[in-house]
């Protein structure tokens, strides 16, 4: 399954972006069979709050001036993990440590569900 094309131009700006920022660790997840939230994750490190929050809001910026404005942000003002919701791409900013901490790229990479039954009928079968 294909992205579409204004969702490529889209990637293809915020990883320009955060190119530009030089935002490091890049990483971006395709993770259209695992949530109905957003088509890519897109993660990246900053070397100091600072740097979070810059990378961030240039994004942010780069984007609505694109016409691609941003559905919101959390975070910014902390500058630890930056998140921006760009609809089709949630892009997290994040300190190594924090990045480290939550280490969202095993979490979406995780295996999905295989059954919903409950544990007890599981163990029996």
């Amino acid at each position: 399954m294909q992205l579409d094309r204004q969702l490529l131009a889209l990637k293809q700006l915020v990883l320009s972006t955060l190119d530009d920022m030089k935002a490091r660790d890049v990483q971006v997840m395709d993770v259209r069979d695992k949530t109905s939230v957003t088509d890519l994750m897109i993660l990246a490190s900053g070397t100091s709050d600072r740097h979070v929050k810059a990378i961030a809001e240039t994004v942010a910026y780069k984007a609505k001036e694109a016409g691609e404005a941003p559905l919101g942000t959390e975070g910014v003002a902390e500058g630890e993990w930056a998140l921006v919701d760009l609809n089709g791409i949630v892009l997290h900013v994040m300190l190594p440590k924090v990045r480290d901490f939550y280490n969202l790229e095993r979490l979406w990479s995780a295996p999905t569900l295989v059954s919903s039954q409950p544990a007890r009928q599981l163990a029996a079968g």
